[in-house]
């Protein structure tokens, strides 16, 4: 704890040291990207995408889950993502599993989360377990339920009105990664193949 508070006392003086104006933020956001991921401490959006502040508007979830819209009970990720659609305009949003994910894992393997109440109710009301049933099986790093979750994430972005009509309008992209933690490499999904490859 001792090394953060000094990081962040010495935060100003550092922004400022790499050429950074922080009073530009006063007048607003405008980030371009919203980045949706797990809230895994191993993955950082920022690190990854090489960004700074204000350019990437972030949604951690366990997970990286994208609840279902329901405007009945709307929960802070139906919020989160209205906003960035709706008022910040984003252009893109990616939403990013990650390898060894421990929500995903849980869910691939049947694990029994009766002493987490929270996180099985969160699993199990926004990602069904019958989700990542597959022929092939897993290793430890879940590559194969991992990024079928990604892509079911994404789907049911699509499934938000905002979101779905941005997309019909041709000024929001969504794109569903693959980023492992153990090799840094990141896949993106094609749609043409349905496979997860390179950048």
């Amino acid at each position: 704890m001792r090394r953060l508070i000094d990081h962040a006392r010495t935060f100003p003086a550092r922004c400022g040291g790499a050429g950074r104006d922080l009073k530009e933020f006063e007048a607003g956001q405008r980030p371009s990207t919203m980045f949706i991921t797990c809230s895994d401490s191993r993955v950082v959006p920022a690190l990854l995408t090489d960004s700074g502040p204000g350019e990437l508007f972030e949604m951690r979830t366990a997970g990286n889950i994208v609840p279902p819209y329901d405007p009945d009970a709307p929960t802070s990720e139906m919020a989160t993502i209205e906003y960035a659609v709706c008022v910040l305009e984003v252009s893109d949003i990616i939403l990013c599993g990650h390898s060894h994910c421990g929500a995903v894992g849980a869910l691939a393997r049947g694990e029994d989360l009766r002493t987490l109440p929270a996180v099985r109710g969160w699993l199990g009301r926004s990602a069904p377990a019958g989700r990542f049933q597959g022929p092939e099986g897993f290793g430890p790093d879940c590559e194969q339920p991992v990024q079928r979750h990604a892509v079911a994430q994404l789907d049911n972005l699509r499934a938000y009105p905002c979101v779905s009509r941005a997309v019909g309008e041709g000024r929001l992209g969504l794109h569903a990664w693959y980023y492992e933690v153990h090799t840094g490499s990141v896949l993106t999904h094609r749609l043409s193949t349905g496979t997860f490859s390179s950048l």
